[in-house]
């Protein structure tokens, strides 16, 4: 199970790759595996500021659909396009070309509450 040390995680399995006040964020190898080959995401909340653990989209597998939840609260300010047509390089690349979107962090101190990879392995188990 891949669970790269320089990222942060959420319960949820998300994954948050923080650089100045932008935080990417995708799913974890974990959830991906969990869910199976990944056909659709939908994320329709670009623009929008949401507030930390509020939904922003969902992502459909063979198995089910899964909400997505915001790791740190702030503003969605981009989407992944490549997504819309080609959802499974969330299953082949989860840490890279299969991030889900991009946040401008309103309340840095929200980052404290996520996981470590270590935590986060723990919890996987």
């Amino acid at each position: 199970m891949n669970v790269p040390s320089e990222l942060k995680y959420t319960k949820d399995h998300e994954w948050v790759r923080i650089e100045g006040d932008t935080a990417t964020v995708g799913v974890t190898d974990f959830a991906q595996g969990e869910l199976g080959d990944v056909v659709f995401v939908e994320i329709e909340t670009e623009g929008e500021t949401l507030s930390q653990g509020e939904t922003f989209g969902t992502i459909e597998a063979v198995k089910t659909v899964s909400d997505l939840f915001m790791p740190v609260g702030g503003e969605v300010i981009e989407v992944n396009e490549k997504l819309e047509d080609t959802p499974d390089i969330v299953n082949s690349d989860p840490y890279g070309d299969g991030w889900m979107v991009k946040i401008r962090i309103e309340d840095a101190s929200e980052a404290d509450d996520l996981l470590s990879a270590s935590d986060y392995e723990d919890l996987i188990g």
